[in-house]
């Protein structure tokens, strides 16, 4: 029993294990940069023609049975081709241009089907097929452009050629992953040719340059040197300048020591000016306490003896002129009561004689008549009277002559004390000066005022006695009175 577990375990065991060969065998797998084409059987692909006979697989595994279906791979990777293409410009100029064309199988089932069917057991060979496809239309192309076109527009060129490859790579299921031209020979020279006048204004151009940059660095040379110079120059006048300090430093410390010495001397020169100045001070000080004070007492003295004198005189001055005054006053109360007596007796025979004249005219005329003559005759009363005081009075003036201006002067001393006193009447403040002597002086001076008016007093009373007539032989007139023409008037303050 246990033998016949054995058998079949091993048979089990081998069934699987050529299941698993089987497997292995039938299954494949499409690496990423391959394609699967498996043929053998009909099979309808997405995108693909009905009727291609054969299946594509990409990127995944699929069963093949083995004897029944045979299973190829297609390269997905890049390749690339080199071109060597001799051409002819539309200008006839043969040119040889060198170039890479990097290619691939395209991805789509439609592009790797038109690669399977052309170059399936032909892949080596694709670079080369690539090559003749892209020379025959660059050397169309170019046949249509200029050396001039081709040099200064290389993508152009790289465009119409791509484009001209286009459908036929379609066709052949590649793709153009890159196209470049990398040069273009000129075995005639016209290429250098045609950049020689570029190539002599490039030189020339450089020429120029380099003169420029040869001035200008000249000139910034020459811009150095001139900074360098004013550097130098900036230097040695500082240092010059810092040595001008250093010796006036030097000088003033040589003319410290003199400096010094002047300014002490300087000094005890203040002091002793000072000191002569409190001399003098003290000096005058003694000599305002030695002689002036002692002057000054003595003035002060003499000054207030002069006063008590002065002030004795006017006193007495003052006594006689009051007592003058006095019987002034007495002489003309008795002139003036005669004088009253003589009018009375005077108004008696004017009223007689005008009773008499009254008489002797018409009733009204006369009393008309009577009324003017007794208003004259009042007046010529009056005036008689004042005469006659007048008269009285010129002949004590001719006896007494300084009692009567010494009456007069009496009676208006008020107006004429007023009349020098009006010369002060203005003045606001006074300022005096000497003191008690100012003082004297002026009403000294103002007593001399009144002084001289009795003075002219006596003259003008002298003149009118000497000249009593006038030149036409009747005296002056009193408040409108003439006095007879044998009386003398003399002319009083009241006249």
């Amino acid at each position: 029993m246990p033998m016949i577990v054995g058998v079949v375990a091993g048979v089990v065991v081998a069934a699987v294990l050529v299941l698993i060969g089987l497997f292995k065998m039938m299954w494949r797998v499409a690496e990423p940069n391959e394609a699967l084409v498996i043929s053998g059987s009909k099979h309808r692909t997405e995108g693909l023609e009905e009727g291609m006979g054969f299946r594509i697989v990409t990127g995944r595994g699929t069963l093949v049975l083995p004897g029944v279906q045979a299973v190829r791979k297609l390269s997905l990777d890049l390749n690339e081709t080199e071109l060597h293409v001799d051409c002819v410009t539309h200008q006839g100029i043969p040119l040889k241009v060198r170039g890479v064309v990097i290619f691939k199988v395209g991805d789509d089932f439609v592009s790797i089907a038109n690669a399977s069917r052309r170059f399936l057991d032909q892949q080596k060979l694709m670079a080369e097929r690539v090559h003749n496809v892209f020379a025959g239309h660059l050397r169309s192309i170019v046949g249509g452009l200029t050396v001039e076109d081709m040099i200064r527009d290389r993508e152009k060129l790289t465009a119409q050629t791509r484009a001209a490859c286009g459908t036929e790579m379609e066709k052949l299921g590649l793709i153009v992953d890159s196209l470049q031209i990398h040069e273009i020979e000129d075995p005639t020279g016209y290429i250098q040719n045609l950049a020689a006048p570029h190539a002599a204004a490039v030189q020339r151009d450089a020429r120029i340059a380099q003169a420029e940059a040869n001035r200008l660095a000249t000139e910034a040379e020459q811009q150095s040197y001139a900074r360098m110079a004013e550097a130098t120059r900036d230097s040695e006048i500082l240092q010059a300048g810092y040595q001008a300090e250093r010796d006036k430093a030097a000088a003033k410390s040589r003319q410290a020591g003199p400096l010094a010495d002047a300014a002490a001397r300087q000094e005890v020169v203040v002091q002793e000016t000072r000191v002569a100045e409190l001399e003098a001070h003290r000096r005058e000080q003694q000599l305002q306490a030695d002689v002036r004070k002692p002057a000054d007492a003595q003035a002060y003295e003499k000054r207030t003896l002069a006063e008590a004198e002065r002030d004795a005189r006017i006193s007495a001055a003052q006594a006689k002129a009051k007592e003058t005054e006095l019987a002034a006053a007495a002489e003309a109360t008795r002139v003036k009561t005669a004088a009253g007596a003589e009018a009375e007796a005077t108004k008696a025979r004017g009223t007689a004689m005008a009773a008499a004249t009254r008489a002797t005219g018409e009733a009204e005329a006369a009393a008309a008549q009577a009324r003017g003559l007794a208003e004259a005759e009042a007046t010529k009363a009056r005036g008689l009277a004042e005469a006659e005081a007048i008269k009285a009075r010129a002949a004590a003036l001719a006896e007494n002559q300084e009692a009567v201006v010494a009456q007069q002067l009496a009676e208006n001393w008020p107006e004429i004390v007023r009349a020098g006193a009006s010369a002060f009447g203005n003045v606001d403040n006074m300022v005096l000066l000497n003191g008690a002597d100012g003082m004297t002086d002026m009403f000294t001076k103002a007593l001399t005022m009144g002084g001289a008016g009795l003075g002219l007093a006596r003259q003008l009373l002298a003149s009118m006695n000497q000249n009593g007539q006038t030149t036409n032989g009747t005296s002056p007139s009193l408040n409108g009175v003439t006095p007879p023409p044998s009386q003398k008037v003399p002319v009083d303050k009241e006249g």
